[in-house]
């Protein structure tokens, strides 16, 4: 009877662990796996592109990670990145300083954001109803803006150097740790990583990051204890807007031109990001840990089945199966 006993606390233990960690756990699996299917995979410079990619990701996936805990969601997040990229590049070709070009940027893909929380919480709308309709329009916003076309040459169009230097060091930029040896990191990943501290203080230390996930449990009860559910819900819209308008700043930095293409269905790969790190999908639970988790899953999957030569269409049938698995674990939890 006691063999029995401890067996069943030993399942529940493992059980226990596989839950809290099973994110990275299935990370560290897939990069092995990759590692010793393909060498190129492997390589330090692949590694440091890796880390490029998921930036655009990780950025908007830590804002959808404060929209859902809050028990929403949110669609826009695509077409802020493309519209707030397409201003900062509009201001640069007028000559606008570069500084300032992404500083306005910043502002205006927060109040895009922040646009989507009215709508949630004076509109009565539900999130998804809501954010379809930003999205929607932001897109075709862009699309007016530009007329279709893209935007190009933008360092070049920048007078100053200092200017220019900034614009380019914010995509392409790296820090240089040793001289001799020649060890960078990205400074868009190093961005990340700030974002990603930040935002765990906020979650985990801070009373409006108590303020979210009570607002995600129960907002009734939320609203009884004296917790303006309505405000946190358009804060974390804002936040939500920011971080896409800074991860589309980076990319225009990085590719130097903007589209207005630019960002299309990047909201899935937030939400499955998201999703595979374990956060409730409808709200309340989960942690931005585990949104690093997924938002490296998703890069290593993006990135090895781009070296492995697997075509687009099948890379977005095996996303669609991993974040199917993420959502029917988070079902069983």
């Amino acid at each position: 009877m006691k063999n029995g006993t401890t067996a069943t606390k030993s399942t529940k233990k493992i059980g226990a662990v596989i839950g809290e960690y099973g994110a990275f756990i299935a990370l560290i699996v897939l990069v092995v796996l990759l590692s010793a299917i393909n060498a190129d995979f492997r390589q330090p410079s692949n590694f440091t592109n890796l880390l490029r990619q998921a930036t655009f990701n990780g950025l908007i996936a830590v804002g959808m990670t404060c929209v859902i805990l809050s028990d929403g969601i949110d669609l826009s997040v695509g077409s802020i990145f493309a519209l707030s990229a397409i201003i900062c590049a509009k201001l640069i070709m007028v000559g606008v300083p570069a500084v300032l070009c992404v500083l306005i940027a910043l502002v205006a893909g927060t109040l895009l954001g922040g646009v989507s929380g009215v709508l949630v919480t004076k509109g009565r709308l539900q999130p998804f109803i809501a954010t379809l309709i930003t999205m929607t329009a932001y897109r075709g916003l862009a699309m007016i803006f530009t007329n279709g076309k893209p935007i190009s040459r933008l360092a070049e169009s920048i007078s100053s150097e200092g200017g220019s230097f900034f614009f380019k060091a914010l995509g392409k930029g790296n820090l240089a740790f040793s001289s001799n040896t020649g060890i960078s990191f990205p400074i868009p990943a190093f961005i990340l990583i700030l974002v990603f501290v930040l935002f765990y203080f906020i979650l985990n230390r801070t009373t409006f990051g108590r303020r979210i996930y009570a607002t995600g449990s129960n907002a009734k009860c939320a609203k009884l204890v004296g917790v303006n559910t309505d405000q946190v819900k358009i804060i974390v819209y804002c936040i939500s807007g920011f971080l896409s308008s800074l991860a589309g700043l980076i990319m225009i930095s990085r590719v130097n031109s903007a589209q207005p293409t630019l960002g299309d269905g990047f909201e899935l790969d937030a939400i499955a990001a998201v999703a595979l790190g374990g956060t409730s999908m409808s709200g309340g639970r989960g942690k931005i840990i585990g949104t690093v988790a997924g938002v490296l899953i998703i890069a290593v999957l993006n990135n090895g089945l781009n070296i492995l030569g697997v075509t687009s269409y099948y890379q977005d049938v095996i996303k669609a199966v991993v974040i199917l698995v993420a959502v029917l674990s988070d079902s069983k939890r």
